[in-house]
Formats: structure tokens, sequence, C-alpha cells
């Protein structure tokens, strides 16, 4: 018998039982959950309440519909769960989880760039310029992200691509972190020292840059947080 949702929230009390027989591994991938009647008896709500969890859960990917044959699992992974976990890290863990993704992103980019490679990445940080106050900075904090999130894409490696892009927002927080704050912004010349490194083609070269670019505002937040 599945917990009943409490009275608050009931659309995400009733998500969070039915994600929870997912993870106890009670409903497993490729299953089909109880239909729309039998859930709602379950769960002590009304059917649009299960309607409302079902349709969150779609949309993260958890749950499939097909029609005419019911709701499936999907997967058994909850990435909205996962980012939410992550975003209570403090900014020190989350400035070396980013480092760690572009130090590698960095050596593979410097083994297998072209030439174009290198025109778009100095073209992007042509664009980057400097914050501009009138909208928080957000269109500066974009054309950041685009640059870095260049290099991700000429490493190759498609998974690290679509981690970086899972945690896009995460990353972003990073960026604006380090704006109208003590933190040390590093300025275009430190992306410019991050592109002429992948240039040279020597991988160790290309990722001590990306070190020596983060290494400022890690070592900040460090004593910050002694």
């Amino acid at each position: 018998m599945l917990a009943q949702a409490p009275r608050t929230s009931l659309a995400d009390s009733a998500a969070n039982s039915i994600r929870a027989e997912i993870s106890a591994g009670r409903w497993t991938v490729g299953s089909r959950i109880p239909i729309e009647p039998q859930l709602a008896l379950l769960l002590g709500v009304s059917r649009g309440t299960v309607r409302e969890a079902v349709k969150t859960l779609v949309s993260r990917g958890l749950l499939e519909v097909r029609q005419g044959s019911g709701t499936y699992v999907r997967s058994g992974f909850d990435p909205a769960a996962n980012l939410q976990k992550m975003q209570r890290a403090s900014l020190r863990d989350q400035f070396e989880v980013r480092r760690a993704l572009e130090v590698e992103a960095a050596r593979l980019a410097a083994v297998r760039h072209t030439a174009k490679d290198l025109r778009n990445l100095r073209t992007l940080l042509g664009k980057r310029g400097l914050p501009d106050a009138s909208d928080g900075g957000a269109s500066f904090i974009q054309r950041d992200l685009d640059f870095h999130l260049a290099i991700v894409d000429i490493s190759g490696n498609l998974a690290l691509a679509e981690t970086c892009r899972f945690i896009t927002g995460y990353i972003k927080d990073t960026i604006a972190s380090s704006m109208g704050t003590s933190l040390p912004e590093p300025d275009n010349a430190a992306h410019e020292s991050i592109v002429e490194a992948i240039a040279s083609r020597n991988p160790d070269r290309a990722a001590e840059a990306v070190r020596a670019f983060m290494a400022p505002m890690i070592d900040a937040l460090s004593q910050a947080e002694a």
C-alpha cells in the first residue's frame, strides 16, 4: 500500500509517493504503473491530482504515457531531485565540480580542435565583453556560458557535453556569483589564456590553464569558509 499523500501540495506529494515506489524498485523500468483510478485510491487523492503528478513525472523523464496502453516507468533516475541536492552544496563545492569538468574538456579540446573551432572560440570571447547592469548581468552570463560550453563541445565527448548542459543552471550560478561580489572575476586575458593553451595542442597546458583560471575564485571561497 502506498503512503497516502498529505493534504498540502497534493500533486507534489503524490508525485513524491510515485517516485518513491520507483526508487525502491517496486515499480521497475519498463513496467506499467496502476491506472489512474487505482492510483487515486492508493494515494487518497483525486484523479485530477494524479494526472498532475503523472504529468510532473513525465516531464522529468521518469514516466512515459503510451496512448491506449497506460503509463510506464521510463527511468529510475530523477534529474530534478539530484539537481536540488547539488544546489545545496557550498559555492566552493560547485566551483570545484565545474573545474573538474572544464579541465577535462580543455584537455580533450587541445587534442581534438580544428582551426574552425579556434575561430569560433575567439569570436565568442570577443562577444563576451563586460557585464551589463541594465539586465542584471543576464546577457553577460549567457555570453560567458556560451564560451565555456563551446570548449566542452570541442572536446568531442558527448557524455561530457550533455553533463555540462544538464547542470547549465548550476554553472550559471557560479558565473553569477562572481559578479558584484568580492570574488575575483576572471578577465578576458584569463579566458584568452585558455584559448591559447588549447591552440597549443598540449593537453597538460590546457588543463593547467583552466586550473589557473579557477584558482583565485576557489582560493577565495576556501578562505571565506575557513
